[in-house]
């Protein structure tokens, strides 16, 4: 019997730019659903930014409707402005998708790449050329989709593990 298919929103945070990507998984197969970043207006204040991140990001959620969701971890930044930064704009990411009820799942950058491309120490384009071979209809051109579906495949990937580790 075939496994029901499951909608899954990959999300990866950043202040000017959170990328997301929404793909569907039927036991190993995956398929493209949507893609895009969400941006933020560097000229507005902190809180007006992180709420057009929020606003943004349940928009997605509204037009795809994905059961699940998995963000990718931060990691330490050498600049402490800049990592405080990135981790309010991580908290959005993740309660976006918490306030409409979905799954979460967080996953570590190394364990992202080497899910997708085979070497955890991967760079963008590897992340990218891997993402379009595994969804060839997702013609994720900028680095945050593809790095947010990226996320979203290794869900798929790992969330069997996951789910009989929580059971």
């Amino acid at each position: 019997m075939t496994p029901a298919p499951i909608r899954i929103l990959g999300i990866d945070p950043g202040l000017r730019n959170t990328g997301w990507g929404v793909i569907e998984a039927q036991g190993s197969r995956l398929s493209f659903i949507a893609c895009g970043r969400v941006r933020s207006d560097a000229s507005l204040n902190m809180g007006a930014r992180l709420s057009q991140l929020h606003l943004g990001l349940m928009g997605v959620i509204a037009d795809h409707a994905p059961q699940e969701a998995a963000i990718e971890e931060t990691f330490v930044n050498r600049d402490p402005q800049s990592a405080l930064k990135l981790g309010q704009a991580r908290g959005v990411a993740l309660t976006a998708p918490a306030l409409a009820g979905l799954v979460i799942a967080e996953y570590a950058a190394n364990l992202v790449k080497k899910t997708v491309v085979g070497a955890g120490h991967a760079d963008k384009t590897q992340v990218q050329m891997m993402v379009r071979v595994l969804l060839p209809l997702s013609g994720a051109t900028s680095a945050d989709a593809a790095d947010a579906l990226a996320v979203a495949i290794c869900h798929a990937q790992h969330r069997g593990a996951r789910l009989r580790i929580s059971a």
